[in-house]
């Protein structure tokens, strides 16, 4: 998570240390006429609840019962669900008032939210398959407890599929982030996370984390070269040039717009395009080297979209470093060592020099079939991580 730039929750609480919390919160339930004990069991009444099923939208009805579970001919409705099951032979457990047991699935968070958020916070989040019917069963006996618990909004992600198959280890395509960041930067996976909406299924591909960590590359390379620029310069930001201005205030407005409609991400990263173009331009084209103002034009640019990039996350501590680190990843998928890298450099530059261009271009072509695009300048060749050449075809053009 620390790799990811994710930032520490506040409190890791644990079920097994709350233990009087959730009695308490049962204790409540029990009180107010929305739970029944049946043999050292305690279960939530729905019927009670008229607004149970307000989060996913289904009816009592349509539930059915013993999809999960096999019913228990005891309860009062096939839908009452566990606060607290008595003990079973070997089971861990807790004294209670209702008999030595555990809690049920669905009180230990509320319990624990209450304990630290209080009964009526801002941000209750999730996956997609727990809004039935774990947080709809906590949002009854949260309100059960306390008829003023309220949640302002409910955040569910989406799946994460691979190669548009569901993730699953029965199907042998389950793997971990540990595994994944061996092979490319977490701050390339965080970008790729970033590009779909957090409600919507999410494709992870080896392609995708390709493309993520080539444009990861060319926005820190961006970056960096703008600052090294800048750095040689006393620059004023109260004189920014109107071209840059536009670009600027259009920029924000698309990312408060954005992240106003719901996180928005994919935006955001799209809108990114338009002010790194500019200082693309201002940095290396002839027209934009002779622009007045050009240096305030590019401490501006680069500011407002450093900005940006500390709110999603994205904000590495030196440019210069994350842009060795994604080389020497693309170095290990290409199974190749920068000083190999280097020779085959070497011998491209001896066959150009000896006007060998079939031999220069199998050594290129031959690099690129791996991920590393070479780079000619009047100062010598230079490489860098790119898209594997059998990969490019099924990348979307990006702008």
């Amino acid at each position: 998570m620390m790799h990811l730039h994710c930032l520490p929750p506040s409190v890791e609480p644990c079920v097994s240390d709350h233990m009087p919390q959730i009695i308490d919160m049962i204790k409540k339930i029990l009180d107010n006429g929305c739970a029944y004990q049946i043999d050292g069991d305690v279960y939530f009444s729905v019927d009670k609840f008229p607004e149970y099923g307000q989060l996913s939208g289904r009816k009592l009805e349509d539930n059915r019962a013993g999809e999960r579970v096999a019913v228990d001919s005891r309860k009062k409705n096939p839908a009452d669900f566990a606060l607290w099951k008595s003990a079973k032979e070997g089971e861990p457990f807790w004294v209670s008032p209702w008999g030595p047991g555990r809690p049920g699935w669905h009180i230990e968070c509320s319990a624990m939210s209450a304990t630290y958020l209080g009964y009526s916070f801002d941000i209750h989040g999730g996956g997609m398959d727990l809004v039935f019917p774990h947080h709809e069963n906590e949002i009854a006996q949260s309100c059960a407890a306390c008829g003023q618990s309220n949640i302002s909004y409910w955040i569910h992600n989406g799946f994460v599929t691979v190669d548009s198959e569901k993730m699953s280890k029965s199907l042998g395509n389950f793997f971990t982030i540990r595994q994944v960041i061996e092979l490319y930067h977490p701050l390339a996976l965080r970008l790729f996370l970033l590009g779909t909406h957090y409600r919507s299924p999410i494709n992870y591909s080896d392609v995708q984390l390709e493309s993520a960590s080539e444009r990861m590359y060319y926005i820190y390379q961006t970056l960096y070269d703008c600052e090294n620029v800048i750095s040689q310069h006393a620059v004023q930001l109260d004189n920014v040039p109107p071209d840059a201005l536009d670009c600027i205030t259009k920029f924000k407005n698309e990312f408060v717009a954005a992240m106003s409609d719901d996180l928005h991400t994919p935006v955001i990263l799209a809108a990114l395009s338009d002010p790194l173009k500019n200082i693309n331009d201002l940095l290396h084209t002839r027209k934009g080297r002779k622009q007045q103002l050009r240096m305030e034009s590019l401490a501006a640019l680069e500011k407002v979209i450093r900005k940006v990039l500390t709110v999603l996350g994205l904000l590495p501590g030196s440019y210069i470093e994350v842009l060795q680190q994604l080389k020497e990843k693309a170095l290990k998928r290409a199974k190749l060592t920068e000083e190999e890298v280097l020779q085959k450099i070497r011998e491209r530059t001896a066959a150009r020099n000896a006007k060998e261009y079939e031999k220069s271009d199998v050594i290129r072509k031959d690099l690129a079939t791996v991920g590393i695009a070479l780079m000619d300048s009047p100062n010598g060749t230079t490489w860098r991580p790119s898209i594997p050449l059998a990969m490019q075809e099924q990348v979307a053009p990006t702008t």
